[in-house]
């Protein structure tokens, strides 16, 4: 029993064969998925998906590459977050890889998203790029411990997952991991404790070996897991038993 804890159903490379995705993860035993929201804009049709599948959970959020969206409040993001399969806040975070100039509103969104988190009490979703040590200073500064969460599609040096862990954060693994060259990455796929990692594929992006290059999808997690098992030294059964009791307990999910 696999559970992918970060994809985007609703993006237009899987909405159209949504029959013919969930068909593939039923076949790899993944049995449930987060759809994770990137703007306000497009919350509906990733709250649809959840509302119309009971596999399938929704997150609120506004991704911090979008400059020009209308910001989020966090009474508003605390409103959205009251829907049942509404189970994290996010993805939100930094990235300084994509934009520059003056960031000082990716970092006010990043705030007002770990606001929401502890004001609901529901935890975040954090994508960080070129940006590490500025998401860890600020989650300290807003008390993002009290919220948890996780810091997904994780690609950043042990230290920084030491910095997450310490503030109870749990360290997500993607197909990333499964690349030859992603040697660094795969010494912290070693490193994280048991009990504080999940798998994700971030569909349609980031497909594993050996997909890498088509368009990604949840029911090939399989292959982050059976990597990351090996990583750990452990069978691919407790990998999976794992993560799994790690997604339903990190998001409060009564299975």
């Amino acid at each position: 029993m696999l559970v992918d804890s970060h994809c985007h159903l609703d993006f237009p490379e899987l909405a159209g064969r949504l029959p013919e995705v969930l068909d593939t993860m039923r076949a790899n035993g993944v049995t449930a998925a987060l759809c994770v929201s990137v703007t306000l804009e497009d919350f509906p049709k990733v709250l649809a998906l959840a509302e119309a599948h009971p596999h399938l959970y929704a997150s609120v959020g506004v991704h911090p590459d979008y400059p020009d969206l209308r910001e989020p409040a966090v009474a508003e993001l605390v409103e959205l977050a009251q829907h049942p399969k509404v189970v994290a806040i996010g993805e939100t975070g930094l990235d300084y890889y994509r934009l520059d100039g003056n960031l000082e509103w990716q970092r006010e969104r990043f705030r007002v998203h770990i606001r929401a988190a502890r004001e609901c009490g529901k935890p975040l979703i954090i994508h960080t790029r070129s940006a590490s040590a500025d998401t860890l200073r600020l989650m300290r500064e807003e008390g993002a411990a009290a919220a948890g969460g996780v810091m997904h599609c994780f690609t950043e040096s042990w230290e920084v997952a030491q910095g997450a862990l310490e503030l109870g954060f749990h360290i997500s693994f993607s197909g990333i991991v499964t690349f030859k060259n992603a040697r660094d990455l795969k010494e912290v796929a070693r490193r994280v404790p048991l009990d504080r990692l999940l798998i994700e594929t971030d569909s349609p992006y980031l497909a594993p070996v050996p997909h890498r290059g088509q368009t990604n999808q949840p029911g090939w997690v399989r292959h982050v897991a059976e990597e990351v098992s090996r990583l750990q030294g452990c069978s691919f059964d407790e990998l999976a038993r794992s993560t799994t009791a790690n997604f339903y307990k990190l998001f409060n999910i009564n299975k």
